[in-house]
């Protein structure tokens, strides 16, 4: 019988005990990972809305010195080569941060509030224009008749002259003819011929020829009683005023209708004045004004719009108004450069605040709201009409609100920088109070 030796037998080497938990945690694994590799089902519409909604706002890469690179992902700029900066695209355009400013540093810098308010607010047309004459008080001396100037008694112009004025005398053979035939016929109808047989009395048509040549009534009736012609036509002033033009000389021959003197009464002035297209609707005949000129510093002239012009002009897009001013003194001369202000309607019950407190930046419109204990914050507004002064705000602002009126050029540069760095996620700088 064969012997084995044990010893050289290799035995077996059974596993430790405590392998057994590691080899069923692999397995447990290996599972796990097939199940996460298998696809899922697809999410509700929903659900993926909610899901999305809650990733935050999108993003974009854009470059600090250059604002129009934009890009999607990161990168450089092409232009300068700086690192495209992430920013967060919000879907709701956010309020500008507030700023914090110590009771000390409100002081130093004169920072004033005033108080929003509801109110009335007077349409006020500032604009500019010249002194011009009132053209309905304007005469211009002219005759009928052909003839030269003799005995002028005006030789200049800016002489002023009374209504009733013997202006010159002229003399005129056409005058002379009528004023004869006028005698003779006068003769002939005191002599009562004519009134016996019933027939039209000769002087008629040589007085209304008289008539026609412009000789007043009681010159006919003065040639009538002496019963002589006379050699020379006076002329006289047909109004008070001041000769403006001055067109003729001592024995210059005229001609029938030429424009010999104009005379012109101060006593009321024209100014004309532009208005804006966007301000026409403001104006309206019987409206007051007030009016100032250089020329006399202190003084005032009160006017009132006698007349709107129907037309544009086409160049600087403004409407001409005119105003009927008052010159008991005549201290306003035409020609004048005249700064005048209009006066419109009321409009009653705005939200008004002062017109400083308004920062106007393109198409932005903005304030800085008091929120009290040195905090302060920009707020867009929208704003109505300017009147002087003060703006009104249709929308942005409550009555019993405060703006800031001085100083608030600085606090909006603040609170901009400020947005400015939250929207490329960078630390932003340290309070006024720091």
């Amino acid at each position: 019988m064969q012997k084995h030796d044990h010893r050289l037998r290799p035995r077996r080497r059974r596993a430790p005990v405590s392998s057994l938990p590691r080899v069923a945690g692999l397995l447990l694994l290996s599972l796990l990972l097939g199940a996460c590799d298998r696809p899922s089902a697809p999410a509700p519409a929903g659900e993926t809305a909610t899901n999305a909604a809650k990733a935050g706002p999108e993003t974009r890469f854009v470059c600090p010195m250059h604002p129009q690179i934009v890009h999607e992902r990161p990168g450089r700029c092409p232009i300068c080569g700086m690192d495209l900066v992430e920013q967060r695209l919000e879907g709701k355009k956010q309020a500008l941060p507030v700023v914090d400013l110590d009771a000390d540093i409100v002081q130093k810098t004169g920072i004033r509030t005033a108080l929003v308010q509801r109110g009335s607010l007077w349409r006020y047309i500032k604009t500019v224009g010249f002194v011009g004459y009132n053209e309905q008080r304007l005469s211009t001396v002219r005759l009928r008749t052909a003839g030269w100037v003799e005995n002028l008694s005006v030789r200049r112009e800016g002489l002023p002259v009374k209504k009733g004025q013997l202006l010159l005398e002229l003399y005129s053979p056409e005058f002379l003819a009528v004023q004869k035939a006028f005698i003779e016929a006068q003769k002939k109808d005191e002599s009562g011929i004519l009134k016996k047989y019933g027939q039209r009395q000769e002087s008629v048509a040589p007085r209304d020829h008289l008539r026609y040549l412009g000789i007043s009534e009681s010159l006919i009736n003065e040639i009538a009683r002496a019963g002589k012609p006379r050699f020379r036509i006076p002329v006289y002033a047909p109004q008070f005023g001041v000769i403006v033009r001055h067109n003729i000389h001592k024995h210059m021959y005229l001609d029938p209708d030429f424009p010999m003197l104009t005379i012109a009464d101060l006593s009321t002035v024209w100014v004309e004045a532009d208005v804006y297209e966007h301000q026409m609707q403001w104006v309206r005949r019987g409206q007051s004004a007030e009016i100032r000129v250089r020329a006399l510093p202190g003084q005032r002239f009160e006017g009132q719009v006698n007349y709107i012009y129907p037309e544009l002009d086409p160049q600087t897009r403004t409407l001409k108004v005119r105003l009927l001013v008052p010159n008991p003194d005549e201290q306003l001369r035409p020609d004048m450069f005249a700064e005048v202000v209009i006066y419109g309607g009321e409009k009653k019950n705005v939200l008004k605040i002062p017109r400083e407190a308004l920062i106007v930046t393109g198409t932005r419109e903005s304030v800085i709201v008091d929120l009290g204990e040195g905090r302060f914050q920009p707020v867009d507004v929208t704003a109505g009409m300017i009147s002087g002064g003060e703006a009104e705000i249709l929308t942005g602002l409550k009555e019993g609100q405060r703006v800031v009126v001085s100083g608030q050029f600085l606090i909006d540069s603040e609170a901009n920088l400020r947005a400015t760095f939250r929207r490329f996620g960078a630390a932003q700088p340290a309070d006024a109070t720091e």
